[in-house]
């Protein structure tokens, strides 16, 4: 993989996309969770277009903590927004007793933060002139890890065409600290567990198989194969246009 060769294509990707497709002097508008892929997809961007053009937003709900992103946004330079949900949320539940059986399930209930979040940022993206980043990447894209409509949503996504090890690489060409770049990724739900321990399988082993087709467990394979045809409705429902790199970069 050329790491160097890779990122350069990935933010000039980025100034293209809105030199075609963004009103002029817009910018990038994302939801920082404190997690890698936000914090590396908020760098491209501001590589990109500059750091005035990027707003990086907070959106935490309950008791939950900013994760680290005022001190992110504050190092790179990009505007900092923190909005709140906890309101918005507890609003939404209060139409749960009008369900039948009075409740929304499990599933449910934890759905609506990332629906709620994706519309505070299009609301944001709509207030200051910008274009709502989506921060997913290819590996989790694959196995259909995101919520649709909420953090699977987006006009742009830097990070689509790119495997978990990849999204690393180009966080480290970038000259990122490693506790930004290498935290263990988790959805940050209360109590939960992180993201490889609920697969069952790793994102190497994921990388392996979506880059080289090689899984040498045929049960973690038939795992994947199920999760993959199960999602697959997500992706082919939004199209929402990525950076694929050329397959020499890899």
């Amino acid at each position: 993989m050329n790491e160097r060769n890779l990122t350069a294509s990935c933010v000039e990707w980025i100034r293209n996309w809105f030199a075609a497709n963004a009103p002029e002097g817009y910018g990038a508008v994302l939801g920082m969770s404190g997690g890698k892929d936000s914090t590396i997809a908020a760098a491209l961007c501001a590589e990109a277009l500059g750091p005035g053009r990027v707003t990086g937003v907070a959106m935490p709900q309950g008791g939950q903590g900013l994760n680290g992103a005022d001190e992110i946004c504050a190092r790179l330079g990009i505007n900092y927004l923190c909005m709140p949900i906890a309101d918005m949320y507890d609003a939404a539940m209060a139409l749960a007793p009008s369900m039948p059986g009075g409740d929304f399930s499990l599933q449910t209930r934890q759905n609506i933060p990332p629906r709620l979040r994706m519309t505070v940022l299009y609301a944001v993206a709509q207030t200051v002139g910008g274009m709502v980043a989506n921060t997913c990447n290819l590996s989790e894209d694959y196995i259909g890890y995101a919520t649709l409509y909420g953090d699977a949503a987006g006009s742009f996504a830097p990070l689509g065409g790119l495997c978990v090890r990849e999204v690393l690489a180009i966080g480290r060409c970038l000259g990122l600290p490693s506790e930004w770049v290498d935290k263990v990724p988790d959805d940050g739900l209360p109590g939960s567990s992180p993201d490889e321990a609920k697969f069952g399988f790793t994102y190497a082993v994921l990388d392996r198989y979506i880059r080289e087709g090689v899984c040498e467990d045929p049960a973690v394979k038939a795992k994947i194969d199920s999760m993959h045809r199960r999602n697959l409705f997500k992706t082919e429902i939004l199209h929402i246009p990525a950076f694929v790199p050329d397959a020499g970069l890899l």
